[in-house]
């Protein structure tokens, strides 16, 4: 039997040894030790843990308590919320989570303009405007702040000058982060959004270029499936710098609502140790107070598979 290239690299240890061979030198592992399989590293004294969160627009109801409420109740456990107008939501947002169990996860873009334009005073709005809502982040207890350097048609800038222009700006930013309490999350997409940071090693590796604790990546289900070759090593490859997980099946619908399998990655994310939230960013087929719960029992069953 003939096996495609996704189906050779997916099928486990030769997809997983294949992608993060070499990775022992990675100061991103540190804190890891060998499984006995080349190349895949195992942490020491973290148990992985599956903690679904959901972006909040997902989630059916009329204002946030009531939505925080139908999250307890189908067993989520982290609630992320849109970075646009944060700083106006604190004390609301404050308020509800003090009255739920669920917790805060990340914050979703919401800034203007783009870290790598070229426009000097589009990154400045850029700029500016992460630090608005990293501030906010930071006070709420959201664990980073995802963003994109630009999205296809947002900067000329080649790759050689982008990642230049980028690097100049992480630095200030990670530190405001961290001083805020909260993390940058670097976030890769596919070649049909952006043209810069399509893999997860990618964005690890502009990370670990800002040499900063607050410099930080997350990994994307939808995205990973068009661009990676194996969710294991992708994961792998980000190492203690992953610190989110979106999730979202081949149709960008809810997990368990077509063929995608999620136990490939999910055992990437137990060789780390991985404690961080795994987060619905997805469309729903059929009724969501019916589908939501569904899929959350389909992800439990994934990770005791995984």
């Amino acid at each position: 039997m003939k096996l495609s290239r996704r189906e050779l690299l997916t099928t486990g240890v030769v997809g997983g040894a294949a992608i993060v061979a070499g990775l022992a030198s990675n100061p991103a592992l540190a804190g890891v030790e060998d499984t006995g399989l080349i190349g895949v590293p195992k942490a020491k004294n973290k148990k992985a843990v599956l903690n679904v969160a959901s972006q909040e627009g997902r989630i059916p109801g009329k204002d946030l308590p009531e939505k925080l409420a139908k999250m307890e109740k189908w067993g989520l456990s982290g609630i992320e919320i849109g970075g646009g107008g944060l700083e106006k939501r604190v004390p609301e947002i404050k308020s509800a989570l003090a009255n739920s169990k669920i917790k805060m996860s990340a914050i979703c873009a919401g800034f203007e303009g783009a870290l790598m334009s070229d426009d000097a005073d589009v990154r400045k709005k850029c700029v500016d405007s992460m630090k608005v809502i990293l501030e906010a982040a930071g006070e709420i207890g959201a664990s980073g702040l995802i963003y994109v350097p630009a999205f296809n048609g947002q900067t000329k800038l080649d790759h050689i000058e982008g990642r230049k222009v980028l690097l100049d700006q992480l630095p200030e930013l990670c530190e405001f982060a961290q001083k805020a309490g909260t993390l940058m999350l670097l976030e890769p997409l596919n070649r049909k959004e952006t043209w810069y940071v399509r893999l997860v090693a990618d964005a690890a590796s502009i990370c670990r270029d800002v040499n900063h604790p607050a410099a930080c990546v997350m990994g994307d289900f939808y995205h990973m499936y068009i661009e990676e070759t194996s969710d294991m090593g992708a994961f792998i490859s980000g190492g203690d710098m992953l610190r989110h997980v979106h999730l979202a099946s081949i149709k960008r619908n809810l997990p368990g609502q077509d063929e995608r399998d999620f136990t490939n990655g999910f055992k990437g994310l137990k060789m780390l140790g991985y404690q961080g939230f795994c987060s619905f960013e997805c469309g729903c087929v059929g009724d969501p107070e019916v589908e939501i719960p569904k899929s959350v029992k389909f992800l439990q069953a994934q990770w005791k598979k995984a």
